[in-house]
């Protein structure tokens, strides 16, 4: 699923913008097209600002990577209303500081899908999902889902008032490499859309600076002896020209490959599609293609990027005389499960297609 995730890969793991397997770019795009305005925060003001909003889910990716004064300072502070706090795999001070009374245990991590055996809605929805890793033992009042053995939890779940905290004991589900497999991706969705907006925590890069007196300039970082080892460089780089300029002939034209036709290079891509197992792109390539071909049958405008997902299914919705629900699953939906699956999508979006250019 990582091929074709557009993103820097200077971003550290469980960013939002990195589209590395580690990155979570993939899960922010999918919450985006479902409404939710994400942004990241780094300096503890930003993190401060973002827990006090009201109808906000703030996410600590590194939670054990923060300060211990700075934890504490933000465990102490008075969430906004209506607000969801998820914690990645915290360690028992960070859950002493946001959640007291809940216990962590190591495990080594388990990749296999977990049910999840509990009522939280989020877990209901999704299913198994791939939840091994740290594991919880809940307080009283908590629920607890995705059980491993008998008493500990891959998810905990603790509301007050309005205010909700959710413990995962792993980043996996939530990462560009596992989040099309299981339920994995209704769980992530489940959890980040409860809410209009979203924020990632990301390191805060002032605490990566290191101190004046510990940086070193550009010439102190050069070994002593650099100059000669250049001039040696510079002398055998001249020697190589020499060399193979006496060696170089008269300049030939050469005529162009030949073109290769659109089919085979279709067949190519879509053979590099199933032996990565990419479903999940190929199935967003066909419904962004589709999403813009049905816009142009439509009169809608799409100068720049995908249509305006409310008007291509209700414009789309008006000339089939179908339901919107159906065109929004079948144009903005999860990603198939199988090749059958991507089969059947390929052929509905085809049939939709057809029937939105006829008169």
């Amino acid at each position: 699923m990582v091929a074709g995730i557009p993103g820097n890969n200077g971003y550290g793991p469980f960013d939002p913008r990195s589209g590395d397997t580690g990155g979570t770019r993939a899960a922010d795009q999918i919450l985006q097209r479902h409404g939710v305005t994400s942004r990241t925060a780094a300096t503890e003001s930003e993190l401060v600002a973002a827990l006090r909003a009201d109808d906000t889910t703030v996410v600590l990716g590194r939670p054990d990577q923060l300060p211990r004064q700075e934890l504490a300072r933000l465990a102490a502070l008075t969430r906004g209303a209506n607000s969801r706090l998820v914690l990645i795999a915290p360690d028992q001070p960070v859950l002493n500081a946001f959640t007291p009374g809940i216990s962590t245990y190591y495990s080594a991590v388990d990749t296999t899908a977990v049910p999840p055996a509990c009522t939280l809605p989020e877990a209901v929805n999704a299913g198994a999902a791939q939840l091994g890793g740290q594991s919880y033992d809940p307080g009283a009042r908590d629920v607890g889902c995705y059980p491993h053995g008998s008493s500990r939890l891959g998810l905990v779940s603790r509301t007050t008032g309005t205010q909700q905290v959710i413990v995962v004991g792993t980043e996996w589900p939530f990462t560009n490499a596992h989040l099309d497999q299981d339920g994995n991706a209704a769980l992530v969705l489940g959890l980040l859309g409860a809410h209009h907006r979203l924020v990632w925590q990301t390191p805060d890069p002032t605490t990566s600076v290191a101190p004046a007196e510990q940086r070193k300039s550009f010439d102190e970082l050069i070994p002593d002896g650099w100059n000669w080892g250049a001039l040696q460089l510079l002398l055998a780089a001249l020697l190589a020209v020499v060399w193979r300029a006496r060696r170089l002939g008269p300049v030939l034209s050469e005529r162009l490959p030949a073109v290769v036709r659109a089919s085979e290079t279709t067949e190519g891509r879509a053979r590099l599609y199933h032996r990565a197992n990419a479903r999940g792109h190929a199935a967003e390539t066909l419904r962004r293609a589709a999403r813009r071909r049905a816009a142009a049958a439509l009169g809608l405008p799409h100068t720049s990027g995908d249509p305006d997902p409310a008007a291509l299914t209700e414009a789309a919705a008006a000339r089939l005389g179908r339901p919107a629900a159906d065109l929004q699953q079948l144009l903005y939906g999860p990603a198939p499960t199988d090749d059958a699956a991507l089969l059947r999508l390929a052929d509905d979006l085809d049939d939709m297609e057809w029937q939105v250019r006829q008169p």
